[in-house]
């Protein structure tokens, strides 16, 4: 068995990795991991990357470049053209990012789950009542960006946004094993919600970028903000930009959980099942 191995196994020991990713001082982690991942040294990048491959299966085969800067500008690389195809039919949203697939369907009334026997309401997770009576009785797909996978995120179809709420919160990890033991997760976290107006049919989809451990900051295209902890700005940023489908609307500062929430009359495409392993582009929710 290889080192590499040895220590997967290791860190995949259920209590092992909520002990190392969970109760440690989580804010404190994610500042420093923040600072030291954009450290712009040989030697620093070099073992930072060495180190990550040890833990997660990096492909940088699709990479735009093959050097980068530091371990930041590996974790939020641009793709190269081409490297993923956008769902051409104009009555499907495609995903917005690479991820698996987790909790997805119908959302019961306000209530839905972040896995089995763990329910939350769209309250919580919005942040209170508005929007809430919009989404009720609609569609949902939970996305996981695992560590190694590309981390920014696209236009499901073309649309518009006017409005992004940021919600400041904690940094729990968002892995499956943390989801089956910190209730109502997502709603503690730090989170936007970056609601769309489709340019065709004029519904509004709602993408909800939660950030995790290590990987709290969002950056996004059309607002000249980072979003992380220790931001202290407006709740509510108003802004004004349009995206073709597919095209690049931010990225997260490292990755994380986007949840895709769509009006009553959405359904799921074909296909689109808790643990499967999706491409951004790929055809994810069906228009009415």
């Amino acid at each position: 068995m290889t080192v590499r191995q040895l220590l997967a196994r290791l860190v995949l020991q259920e209590d092992i990795n909520f002990l190392l990713t969970n109760r440690i001082p989580r804010q404190l982690a994610t500042r420093f991991i923040g600072w030291f991942s954009q450290i712009e040294q040989p030697l620093v990048r070099d073992l930072s990357i060495a180190t990550w491959k040890l833990f997660a299966d990096l492909d940088l085969s699709d990479a735009r470049k093959s050097e980068f800067r530091s371990l930041h500008d590996c974790f939020t690389r641009q793709l190269q053209e081409g490297a993923r195809r956008i769902d051409a039919d104009p009555a499907v949203l495609c995903s917005p990012s690479d991820g698996i697939v987790g909790a997805c369907g119908r959302i019961e009334g306000i209530e839905l789950i972040q896995t089995k026997g763990f329910p939350y309401t769209l309250p919580e997770l919005l942040g209170g009542p508005d929007k809430v009576d919009y989404y009720r009785d609609g569609s949902y797909v939970t996305l996981r960006l695992t560590s190694s996978m590309y981390h920014r995120f696209h236009a499901p179809a073309a649309c518009t946004v006017h409005e992004v709420n940021y919600l400041s919160g904690d940094t729990w990890n968002v892995n499956p094993i943390a989801l089956k033991r910190v209730e109502k997760l997502f709603c503690k976290n730090e989170r936007a919600l970056i609601e769309t107006t489709l340019s065709e049919g004029g519904q509004r989809i709602l993408l909800v970028p939660v950030a995790a451990i290590l990987v709290a900051s969002i950056r996004l295209h059309f607002i000249d903000v980072l979003l992380h902890l220790r931001y202290r700005g407006p709740q509510r940023i108003a802004c004004q930009a349009s995206f073709r489908k597919g095209e690049e609307m931010g990225w997260f500062q490292h990755g994380s959980t986007i949840i895709v929430f769509a009006p009553p009359g959405f359904t799921l495409c074909d296909g689109i099942a808790e643990g499967r392993t999706i491409r951004m582009g790929e055809a994810l929710l069906r228009r009415p």
